[in-house]
């Protein structure tokens, strides 16, 4: 599935929708991505300022790319 992303809101959601399909907690997230999960709480609540490698980490553990394209 493709999402627009063009907000930190809206990749809070499409993280945390991705976390519920696979049915795994906050906490199993990040200690499948190597991060704490008060960043994965804070990343799907849209906190604009987070990391990006750690972001992509856990993009990764969710089975999820991060695409740039044209507008």
């Amino acid at each position: 599935m493709i999402f627009r992303i063009d907000t930190p809101e809206s990749l809070g959601a499409a993280v945390r929708r991705r976390r519920g399909e696979l049915g795994l907690t906050q906490e199993e997230v990040a200690g499948i991505a190597n991060t704490g999960p008060r960043f994965v709480g804070e990343l799907e609540a849209g906190k604009p300022t987070v990391q990006l490698a750690e972001l992509l980490r856990v993009l990764g553990a969710l089975g999820l790319d991060l695409e740039v394209s044209d507008r």
